[in-house]
């Protein structure tokens, strides 16, 4: 699942939750599934950080490569 589907449907959820209008079984239900949507989202934002990187550049200030990012 992409990343925005799974958002969007995570903050549905949160908003059903909200609301408190469900049940305590279907506010059960519906909590696990957004936990499981969080830790997809996570997964794919851990995924792309890890994707994205920074040019480096030589000593004569012309692009050389690149190296991952330090998000730290």
């Amino acid at each position: 699942m992409p990343f925005e589907k799974a958002m969007a449907e995570l903050e549905r959820i949160v908003g059903d939750l909200e609301k408190g209008s469900v049940s305590l079984d279907e506010s059960v239900r519906l909590y696990a599934r957004g936990k499981a949507l969080q830790e997809r989202c996570e997964k794919l934002l851990a995924e792309a950080e890890a994707r994205v990187e920074k040019i480096t550049l030589g000593e004569n200030g012309a692009p050389k490569g690149v190296t991952p990012l330090d998000v730290t």
